[in-house]
């Protein structure tokens, strides 16, 4: 079940202890079984939630928690190797600004992705990314969920992320398809 906006938030039980990510300092916490909490936005198997009038992320995989259903990665029969640059990119199509419904690739965000190899069985990917804005306060928020989904792709041993205002984002950076769902086509 995704919820598409504000205008179908509920409020759910906790389920069980829950890790999250306060918004927008990235400090993990944990939701505690038999609380409530709002969900206020629910996009690319991320859920942002209100508990005690703080915002906070909860990932995809702990939807159960959430009495909704889990949200994981299917990557498919995936050899040993070096991490494939379709698996990366797909997942980075999965996280989605807390605060505009398109996914950081779409936005224009990611202005870069390597994958190397720094021993012959630890492969790196670093994401060099930046924010809409140098004062937006929830760059630690997609860093860290950038470095949370990308750990769940086959053959990824450790993920950067840089984040860089040079060159600074603007919404001609926006892909075609995200700026028709925006409306500012």
């Amino acid at each position: 079940m995704m919820m598409q906006s504000s205008a179908e938030q509920r409020m759910v039980p906790v389920l069980r202890d829950c890790p999250a990510r306060a918004v927008p300092s990235g400090t993990p916490i944990t939701l505690p079984k038999n609380a409530f909490v709002t969900i206020t936005q629910a996009r690319g198997g991320n859920y942002t939630i209100s508990f005690k009038g703080n915002l906070a992320r909860v990932d995809g995989t702990d939807a159960d928690a959430l009495g909704l259903e889990v949200e994981e990665l299917d990557f498919g029969e995936v050899d040993d190797g070096a991490p494939l640059s379709e698996h990366v990119w797909a997942t980075l199509r999965t996280i989605y600004d807390p605060e505009i419904p398109v996914n950081i690739v779409d936005l224009g965000l990611v202005y870069d992705v390597q994958i190397s190899e720094r021993s012959p069985d630890h492969d790196v990917v670093t994401v060099t990314m930046t924010l809409t804005s140098p004062t937006c306060g929830m760059g630690q928020v997609l860093a860290d969920d950038v470095r949370y989904r990308l750990k769940k792709v086959p053959n990824v041993d450790e993920v950067d992320v840089a984040i860089v205002f040079d060159p600074p984002w603007s919404r001609d950076k926006i892909s075609e398809e995200a700026q028709l769902e925006l409306g500012i086509f």
